[in-house]
């Protein structure tokens, strides 16, 4: 990989305007992101989660948001479809299906704001939603114990209406940031859901969640064929790193779940907040 070409492949937002998005990143940065998609694609197939967590902050420092979250939304949508196979079994459809009926209702107010939105404030709603994320995760462990177990806070009990408003939070930030994860998974895991469970419905959800997207962004925003073809050149990565974590997924215990989500959360979540900051700063 030489830099002309690094160059020709991400060069979507650096001052490329007039050449298409032919211009400005070197090979160094191809290679920092394709190692990012393998990573985060391996730590998304252990614990269903985590993919557009740790890909967005790193898309979003070297390219502008609305590439970068195309980006993810792509790479996301085939990867659920890889990591899905085998967990089909554990999957709750009843659960699947009203979430998937409220990320349609969320989905078109997270467009609109995804077509004016600041791009400085894109990167503080990121950073802001994985950080409070975290928080919320340490503390319902600390409060209700092993998530996964059983127990879970009263006012968090499941039910098919609390159900479809995780759905519809979770549509909106699909559409507005890539991250259609979040919502769900305080969601399942504040109600003491099985971590299998957890597992296969969340990545059964972003299939569907994901696909519709993509859709959407494809029919009402337009992807440019640069991020087309980017996509397509990082999805191997993020294949080998989905089948390589899969199944040490299967072996994951709730304790290890709770642990790594929340400082997988607290580390990106800080990092892309800071990187709000400074652009706030320097803007």
């Amino acid at each position: 990989m030489n830099a002309g070409f690094g160059s020709w492949l991400f060069g979507l937002s650096l001052g490329a305007s007039a050449l298409g998005g032919m211009l400005g990143m070197a090979s160094g940065i191809f290679i920092v992101l394709a190692a990012t998609t393998f990573g985060s694609a391996l730590l998304y197939a252990i614990s269903g989660f985590g993919f557009a967590v740790l890909v967005a902050p790193l898309f979003l420092l070297f390219l502008d948001p609305a590439r970068a979250i195309q980006l993810v939304i792509i790479i996301s949508t085939v990867l659920s479809i890889v990591v899905l196979r085998g967990l089909l079994p554990a999957i709750a459809p009843w659960l699947l299906l009203r979430l998937a009926l409220g990320s349609l209702v969320g989905l078109p107010l997270g467009l609109v704001a995804f077509r004016y939105a600041d791009p400085i404030l894109v990167r503080a709603a990121v950073g802001a939603m994985i950080f409070g994320f975290a928080i919320l995760m340490a503390v319902s462990r600390s409060r209700s114990g092993q998530p996964g177990q059983g127990k879970y806070w009263k006012a968090f009990a499941m039910s098919p209406g609390l159900d479809l408003a995780a759905g519809a939070v979770s549509g909106f930030a699909g559409a507005l940031v890539g991250q259609p994860g979040p919502p769900v998974l305080i969601y399942l895991l504040l109600a003491g859901t099985a971590v299998r469970t957890v597992r296969a419905t969340l990545l059964a959800f972003f299939a569907l969640s994901y696909g519709v997207t993509l859709a959407s962004h494809a029919a009402t925003i337009g992807i440019p064929a640069p991020t087309w073809l980017a996509a397509g050149i990082l999805i191997p990565f993020a294949f080998l790193g989905g089948l390589a974590g899969r199944p040490i997924g299967d072996r994951l215990g709730a304790e290890a779940f709770a642990m790594l989500a929340i400082a997988l959360l607290a580390v990106a979540g800080a990092y892309t907040l800071g990187a709000a900051a400074v652009a706030f700063a320097t803007a």
